[in-house]
């Protein structure tokens, strides 16, 4: 894991996107946040040439690929896989079966977007700090 990679942002609802980049520069985390409105160009992106993203958060509502179905292809990409990326969902699509249905990929979170700002930027840092203080078997050399 890259503590100090991008994080990648898969939202294709521009109001949404905006708040979520409102509340990042409140935190004032020094990631760069790059935001995909649907799975497939942010599966072109991790497939290209590029440095080791910090996290993925993602919608589960998408066009052309939706969330789950990204996360699938990643984790049955190789190489992607072995990179430890962790994949969360941020999203407003809440029932027990999309619950279920998304921790059957693996998925390493389910974070329900709250409606109120601060709530957003709270539960945004609370995943930040969570994942800049755990380990993941790529953070070692060899």
């Amino acid at each position: 894991m890259n503590k100090g990679g991008d994080i990648i942002i898969i939202e294709d609802d521009p109001d949404d996107q905006l708040l979520i980049e409102q509340a990042f520069q409140e935190l004032g985390y020094a990631n760069k946040r790059i935001y995909f409105p649907d799975g497939l160009e942010a599966l072109a992106y991790l497939n290209s040439e590029t440095p080791l993203p910090f996290i993925i958060l993602s919608d589960i509502n998408l066009p052309r690929l939706d969330g789950i179905q990204l996360r699938r292809r990643l984790r049955e990409n190789a190489s992607l896989n072995l990179k430890c990326i962790p994949y969360l969902f941020f999203t407003t699509a809440l029932n027990q079966d999309v619950v279920i249905e998304a921790y059957s990929t693996s998925a390493q979170g389910f974070f329900v977007k709250p409606s109120d700002f601060n709530e957003i930027k709270q539960t945004l840092k609370s995943i930040v700090e969570y994942w800049k203080r755990c380990a993941a078997p790529n953070n070692f050399k060899s």
